[in-house]
């Protein structure tokens, strides 16, 4: 299928949305003709914050449904509200709240779902909340657009963890990674024909709303699409020692804080930068009509690829200097190696990553030194959790040089 710059059918329209001050480019956005609102759960998050961003940059409506759970989120809503006025609407709501997602779903044109319990290590110390946040709040979406007479397209993110630790696969150890010993994995990465194998309360939850959003789309006709995430990183990531690690590291790093890496280090992600993403998200929705029912692995691809220790070095690089390391025990569930192949999303719409990893962390760091990040700093603690409860955040040291500034191609 050849790629669609959002077709949005003969009802509707595209804008081209502006880059955000970035120099990429944006996917188009298919604007209501009725000016319904897009949906996003999660929306104050990282990810959803950067989708809301790039529609109402070109001047569609979007409601973002958020419980505000998230240190930090809150500040990515006033940023959305600064930004764009009443184009945002807010429904501080959660998704086990059945009437108000209802309502929400009810008024939208598309919706994206990221509202989610995100971290394996919270679903091991309370399984029970990790169920109903990502398996019930995912069916309570799914019957509420189901029973809609709209019926909205959804683009819903699960995880790599649906693939649990693959154990099954064997692995070379170099000095900063793990590799698989399969040349076919090692050229393209893990496909979506690979078989589930959920591990951990986070795997099953969030293979088990993974698996009903498919159905529904099979069963009911109702249009959605099934991302598998791979690592994700960009601004508005606030991230921590459970969710989030790229920023974590360079939040930890800039601060002068010691990074706890849990194994060895030589753990390999495929990393995606969130403008990359937003633009895949895009085209899911723009092609919906082909893509109905599908499940698509996403993240960096083999191009794109990095080990803990890797990511270390390279911020070492920037840096000009080394920063303490520390090192725990191996995380239960852990994969040694994983790389998503992107090829049947590339196939089906003409996507591709344009951000290395190498121009990507710089991205992320000039955001993370900047005016927003600070304001976004001032009002929640992000640092590694104190023994009593609380946590501290140790300033970022704005008066020497933190990065040395390495030109890369995108």
């Amino acid at each position: 299928m050849n790629r669609t710059n959002g077709h949005a059918g003969s009802n509707g329209h595209t804008s081209r949305a502006k880059p955000a001050g970035n120099g990429i480019p944006g996917e188009a956005v298919a604007i209501e003709p009725e000016r319904r609102p897009v949906l996003i759960t999660g929306g104050a998050g990282f990810i959803g914050t950067n989708v809301a961003h790039r529609y109402l940059q070109a001047g569609q409506p979007v409601i973002i449904y958020d419980n505000l759970s998230r240190p930090g989120v809150e500040r990515n809503l006033s940023w959305l509200k600064e930004q764009h006025g009443k184009l945002v609407q807010a429904v501080i709501a959660d998704v086990r709240d059945k009437d108000s997602l209802r309502l929400a779903a009810e008024k939208a044109s598309k919706v994206f779902h990221f509202a989610a319990q995100v971290a394996v290590t919270s679903s091991l110390d309370d399984p029970c909340f990790d169920f109903e946040v990502n398996a019930r709040g995912t069916l309570n979406l799914l019957e509420a657009l189901r029973t809609s007479d709209r019926r909205a397209p959804l683009v819903f993110t699960s995880t790599n963890k649906v693939y649990g630790d693959m154990e099954d696969v064997r692995f070379r150890k170099t000095a900063t990674r793990y590799e698989p010993q399969d040349p076919e994995i090692h050229e393209n990465g893990f496909s979506e024909e690979r078989c589930l194998h959920f591990h951990s309360p986070y795997g099953c939850s969030k293979g088990a709303a993974d698996q009903y959003v498919l159905d529904y789309a099979r069963t009911f006709q109702l249009p959605a699409v099934v991302f598998r995430m791979s690592c994700i990183y960009g601004w508005h990531q606030f991230g921590n020692e459970d969710q989030g690690w790229v920023a974590h590291f360079l939040i930890r790093a800039l601060q002068n804080q010691p990074i706890t890496i849990y194994g060895d280090g030589r753990q390999v992600r495929d990393v995606l930068f969130i403008e990359d993403l937003v633009n895949a998200f895009l085209l899911a929705q723009n092609n919906m009509d082909s893509l109905q029912g599908r499940v698509f692995n996403i993240g960096g691809g083999p191009k794109n690829t990095t080990s803990l220790l890797e990511l270390m070095d390279l911020i070492r690089e920037l840096r000009a200097e080394t920063p303490e390391t520390h090192f725990d025990d191996w995380r239960p569930a852990d994969q040694l190696y994983y790389v998503s192949d992107i090829r049947n999303f590339s196939r089906a719409t003409g996507w591709q990553p344009s951000v290395t990893v190498r121009n990507g962390i710089e991205k992320l760091c000039a955001w993370l030194e900047g005016p927003e990040f600070a304001r976004a700093a001032e009002q929640v603690a992000i640092a590694h959790p104190a023994s009593n409860g609380h946590t501290s955040r140790p300033a970022i040291n704005r008066n020497r040089p933190v990065l040395r500034r390495i030109k890369a191609a995108a």
